[in-house]
């Protein structure tokens, strides 16, 4: 498991996605959907969260990637897909159907100090890679 401090960082997108590349390249398939997953879950903890994402976690387990954005606020239910979307025309809301897409699963977790999203990605070859040979 690997674990990046974002508590605090006036801009945490990028050291996370750094990270996530890291981690990640050159020990599975999948890095370029686990960068845009990860984008999106950080995204939407600053977004959507008052104090911002605290941490992010990585994990490599079997034949699957399991990332999770941790934040200091509890879960009251907010964290949902958008009725717009899948909507192509939608300004916004498509984060989470993203990570959906990308995702084998993904799910709300409760934790000590806060909640954690967690997205379970499958370990092969990336779906942003095999679209942008299309």
């Amino acid at each position: 498991m690997y674990w990046v401090a974002l508590a605090g960082r006036r801009e945490p997108l990028a050291p996370a996605r750094d990270q996530v590349r890291t981690v990640l390249a050159g020990v599975v398939p999948c890095v370029d959907d686990a960068v845009l997953v990860v984008s999106e879950l950080v995204g939407n903890a600053v977004r959507h969260t008052t104090a911002g994402p605290d941490c992010l976690t990585i994990e490599i387990n079997g034949d699957q990637v399991i990332v999770a954005v941790h934040d200091p606020e509890h879960d009251d239910g907010r964290v949902h897909l958008s009725e717009t979307a899948a909507d192509p025309l939608a300004e916004s809301g498509r984060g989470l159907w993203l990570v959906q897409t990308l995702a084998r699963r993904w799910y709300v977790e409760t934790t000590a100090v806060g909640k954690a999203v967690v997205a379970v990605l499958p370990r092969r070859k990336s779906a942003v890679s095999r679209a942008a040979r299309s």
